[in-house]
């Protein structure tokens, strides 16, 4: 049925729920808070992560030697200090002092020589892989100081190193759990884990937190809530202090009650449809040419998330390192027409678009299934659980295997560069289950400035290869290009101190409950 905003009721239904049994705030334990998420935490290990939500709750618990500010800046977190030699192949770095793993084992330069070293190991198998894959050796000069030899000149490593997929673990925790260690986190964290199961996340405080008089809550319990008309209830109830994704078409609601308030954070993630181009009709670039002018950007960003982004204007963020601005696909649906009967496909033709499931999502699919349905495209929408979506999409051993055809994702490039808004999306080293490449594209042109930009630390050089990598992208068309969003969250005003980066990830630290 066609999606409207008149009729995008879902979430005032649940309100009328809340009414009926009263707004009266639940009592809460001193210093407690709970956050509601829109997605299920599929794991703990943030080095074998490959989704936002997890990442973000793994954040209670590790941290890595660098992280980011708000505007994306790099702030030494485990590290004090970084020494890089003339060519930018070897990276020196002294350690943060005096730091425990919760399991009361010291934090030191062997401690990350191991969680390297496990990292890139190919036999390990673990997602995030790639983040270390220019390093060729991890060297201990001393207890507090690691040196990184790297394979060519590079410009990004400290950008990586602060991506949560480098964080580091407890080498005894490694030792201990093994494979389980998805279900045990032993980090350096500010919180220290207590339980997990399929939709609650629970944490406490760690007092042996390095940082002096933090973290300022007692403890912190995620749960995972899909359905937005329920988060939304949990905020205006009580249960829940702060919740994200907030549905959009309730922003005035939210506004217009003084206990609540409404955060609104610029980012730097994506919305795209990735186009198969293995498989007929999308090896085509003039199908994938056709769908892309098929789609009201703007229209788009209003109906699925009333108004809060802009289009994309380019295969990256506005806020990624060498963004390179190439203008928006326009919304033409007779050249859409005219390319598909180009291609062959004068009545169109019928496929799937999977995504994984969630209010926000679904409805997105929903939209780009009735826009296409215009120039004579059938889609049918199939929402997957988010396990099962990860298991379909990166199950696949060989671009072969591929059951995907459509699929409606985003992408947050934690490390606020380029390279990681662009390599592990469109290499053809990229495919699934190694990196994220759900449209296994391939241009020789497009790999050759992928590996130049990241083999070299010049930022003009760098700027050269991100430009030509876009400039391709954005022709050849593997996605389609939707939006880059604003983050929308609804926060009770007691809570405080709780931030929300760029890339959707949560900060607790410094987070407290008046």
């Amino acid at each position: 049925m066609p999606i409207s905003l008149a009729r995008i009721s879902t979430a005032f239904r649940s309100l009328a729920v809340v009414a009926a049994l009263g707004l009266a705030s639940p009592s809460l334990a001193a210093g407690q808070i709970t956050v509601g998420v829109g997605d299920n935490i599929l794991g703990l290990d943030p080095t074998d992560l490959n989704d936002s939500v997890s990442l973000s709750a793994s954040r209670l618990f590790f941290q890595g030697l660098y992280g980011f500010d708000r505007d994306l800046k790099l702030v030494p977190v485990l590290a004090e200090s970084t020494e890089v030699n003339s060519d930018s192949t070897q990276y020196t770095v002294h350690l943060r002092r005096g730091v425990k793993f919760h399991d009361g084992s010291s934090f030191d330069a062997a401690a990350v020589k191991l969680n390297y070293d496990r990292l890139r190991d190919p036999a390990n198998h673990l997602k995030r892989q790639s983040l270390l894959e220019a390093v060729d050796k991890v060297e201990v000069v001393d207890d507090f100081t690691i040196r990184l030899v790297l394979k060519a000149p590079s410009g990004v490593l400290l950008n990586y190193l602060a991506h949560t997929g480098a964080s580091i673990l407890s080498p005894k925790a490694i030792a201990q759990y093994g494979s389980e260690i998805s279900r045990h986190p032993v980090g350096t964290g500010p919180f220290i884990f207590t339980s997990w199961t399929p939709d609650t996340l629970k944490a406490a405080r760690n007092p042996q937190y390095w940082r002096q008089g933090l973290p300022r809550l007692d403890g912190v319990t995620i749960r995972s809530v899909p359905e937005s008309g329920a988060r939304l209830a949990l905020l205006r109830s009580g249960e829940a202090q702060f919740v994200f994704p907030l549905p959009p078409e309730t922003v005035q609601l939210i506004e217009r009650d003084e206990r609540l308030a409404i955060d609104k954070t610029p980012s730097i993630v994506i919305q795209y449809v990735a186009l198969n181009t293995r498989k007929k009709p999308f090896d085509d670039p003039r199908v994938r040419q056709a769908l892309n002018y098929a789609i009201d950007k703007t229209a788009f960003i209003k109906v699925v998330y009333n108004g809060f982004g802009i289009p994309m204007d380019a295969p990256v963020a506005p806020g990624i390192a060498f963004y390179s601005k190439q203008g928006v696909w326009p919304y033409d649906p007779a050249k859409a027409k005219q390319l598909l009967a180009e291609a062959g496909y004068p009545n169109g033709f019928e496929t799937e678009i999977w995504n994984f499931s969630n209010t926000l999502n679904n409805r997105a699919s929903q939209f780009l299934q009735q826009q296409l349905a215009l120039v004579g495209v059938k889609v049918a929408v199939n929402p997957l659980e988010a396990g099962v979506a990860t298991t379909r999409l990166w199950g696949a051993k060989t671009p072969e295997d591929a059951e995907v055809r459509m699929f409606f994702g985003s992408w947050a490039p934690s490390t606020g560069d380029a390279d990681w808004a662009l390599r592990p999306l469109l290499s053809s080293r990229s495919y699934p289950p190694a990196l994220y490449n759900l449209a296994y594209f391939k241009n020789d042109a497009v790999d050759a400035a992928l590996l130049k930009g990241l083999s070299t630390a010049d930022p003009a050089e760098r700027k050269v290869a991100y430009d030509a990598v876009q400039k391709v992208v954005w022709q050849e068309a593997p996605w389609i290009f939707l939006s880059v969003n604003t983050l929308v969250a609804g926060r009770d005003k007691r809570l405080t101190g709780l931030r929300q980066q760029p890339d959707t990830a949560l900060t607790y630290e410094e987070a407290d409950l008046k």
